[in-house]
C-alpha cells in the first residue's frame, strides 16, 4: 500500500498492466453486476439536473427505465447508484457496434451536458470507498475486465497510467504526480532487487 494524503492506494495500481478492449470485452462493466453504478450526491443531483438534455442520447428502454425508478436510485446497501434496465445493463447505456457505451458521455462529448459520468464508472475497474480518516484507492479484479488485462500486458501499461484523466478528476494533478513518483521510486527499488 502506499498512502497519498489521505489516501491509501493499493500497490495493484502500479503493479498491475491494464488498458480497456471494448471490442472484446464489449462494454461489459455497464451490463454485469449487483447493482447500478456508484454515484456521490453531487452526481445524483447533476443527473437530475440534465435529465432532460439526455433523452435524445439514450436508447428508449433506458429512458423507461429512469422514467420509471428516477435518475438515481438507493441500492440494498443504502448506497446511490444508477438505475438499471431489467436488472441488467445501466439504464444509461447506449449500443454502439454490439458495444455497451455511456450515453451521459456520448451527450457530454456532443456538448448537450457538462457532466461527463459518474467518476466510479471513469475509474473503473478501480474502486474509491471513503472511510472516517481515510479513502482506500482498490484495484477489483473482475472476470469480464479480462481482455483489458491482456490488452495491457501486451502494451505494458501500467493501471494507474491508463487511469491518469480520472486520477486526476477524483485527486487532482498533484496527487497523481505523486503516486507517478512513487510508482517510479517502487520499480527503481524492485528491478534493482531483481539483480
Amino acid at each position: 500500500m502506499l498512502q497519498i494524503d489521505d489516501t491509501i492506494v493499493s500497490l495493484a495500481l502500479i503493479e498491475k498492466r491494464f488498458l480497456c478492449d471494448l471490442p472484446t470485452c464489449k462494454g461489459s462493466c455497464c451490463r454485469y453486476g449487483d447493482t447500478g453504478a456508484p454515484l456521490t450526491a453531487e452526481e445524483a443531483a447533476a443527473l437530475e439536473r440534465i435529465w432532460p438534455d439526455l433523452w435524445p442520447y439514450l436508447r428508449p428502454e433506458g429512458i423507461r427505465a429512469v422514467e420509471k425508478q428516477g435518475t438515481s436510485i438507493t441500492d440494498i446497501e443504502g448506497e446511490l447508484v444508477t438505475p438499471l434496465i431489467d436488472n441488467q445493463e445501466c439504464a444509461y447505456t447506449v449500443m454502439e457496434d454490439d458495444i455497451y457505451k455511456c450515453g451521459i458521455e456520448t451527450a457530454f462529448s456532443a456538448g448537450a451536458v457538462d457532466f461527463r459520468k459518474p467518476l466510479s464508472c471513469h475509474l473503473f475497474p478501480v474502486r474509491i470507498k471513503q472511510y472516517r480518516n481515510f479513502r482506500a484507492v482498490n484495484y477489483e479484479e473482475w472476470s469480464i475486465c479480462k481482455p483489458g488485462v491482456a490488452c495491457g500486458v501486451k502494451q505494458n501499461l501500467e493501471l494507474y497510467v491508463f487511469l491518469r484523466e480520472p486520477l486526476v478528476r477524483a485527486f487532482g494533478e498533484e496527487w497523481y504526480n505523486r503516486l507517478q513518483w512513487a510508482a517510479g521510486e517502487y520499480h527503481k527499488y524492485n528491478d534493482n532487487g531483481k539483480h
